[in-house]
């Protein structure tokens, strides 16, 4: 039986992640709340919430943690090939909730969804903030993928991303990392290790390194520009790698 604490409900305060569960992976404590300063507490020690629906909420910090560096993401040639003549458009912060509803939507594998109505409202809560930030593609008008997560200081905590056609959110994850790369955002957080993350260059990270990097990059000053200009500017055709910056590879997939 597996013994968790459980958060004081009037303290902001985490165990130490080193105390976390080696299985299931990551697994700290239960309970608290999702109000905003407890979330951002939680991700600036390197934890995160992940609970289903008739659960309490469950915080986890995983040892490795996926992470991407967002300057010189690997671009397969097939990707790069299916940008040139890609013709839909990025755009930050123009509907968040309705990415965070698509990313709610069951996937074809049969899972569930773990963004319950309470998780929901509480990343909009975090947008409204300023601290939650989307980013949409759109064919037209059409919302046709979309990624979404929590920005402290200089870090980037990615949270979740769907895609309803092919490369969609490829697309959305690659504009993130480039934009984020030009705001001084060197690292995002992933999570959790998939195929997807890994074919696009992302790397495990010990838990330990990753908590030293999160503790300095989250006390950085955060970025003072407008984040709808700055991604609202990129074009798919700014993510094809430049000759020699070694972010391709010559793997025939995409």
């Amino acid at each position: 039986m597996i013994r968790l604490p459980q958060l004081d409900a009037d303290s902001l305060d985490f165990p130490p992640v080193e105390s976390a569960c080696r299985q299931p992976d990551g697994l700290l404590a239960f309970g608290g709340d999702l109000r905003p300063a407890r979330l951002l507490a939680a991700y600036a020690r390197g934890i995160f919430p992940w609970y289903s629906a008739g659960q309490p909420i469950l915080w986890w910090s995983p040892d490795p943690r996926m992470v991407l560096a967002t300057h010189g993401l690997h671009v397969p040639r097939r990707l790069q090939r299916w940008l040139k003549t890609c013709t839909w458009s990025i755009h930050a912060d123009g509907d968040f909730a309705e990415v965070v509803r698509a990313c709610a939507q069951p996937r074809h594998c049969g899972n569930g969804t773990w963004i319950t109505a309470e998780m929901f409202s509480a990343y909009c809560r975090l947008h409204e903030l300023g601290h939650a930030h989307s980013l949409e593609i759109r064919d037209g008008v059409e919302l046709v993928g979309g990624i979404y997560g929590v920005a402290i200081g200089r870090m980037f905590f990615g949270e979740s991303m769907f895609s309803r056609r092919d490369h969609a959110s490829k697309l959305a994850l690659l504009a993130l990392c480039h934009g984020l790369a030009s705001m001084g955002f060197p690292l995002l957080d992933a999570q959790v290790s998939s195929d997807h993350l890994r074919s696009l260059g992302g790397r495990e990270m010990p838990r330990k390194a990753f908590c030293v990097e999160v503790a300095d990059l989250t006390q950085r000053p955060p970025w003072r520009g407008i984040w709808v200009e700055h991604f609202n500017a990129i074009k798919p055709l700014d993510l094809i790698p430049r000759r020699g910056d070694g972010s391709s590879d010559s793997q025939p997939s995409g």
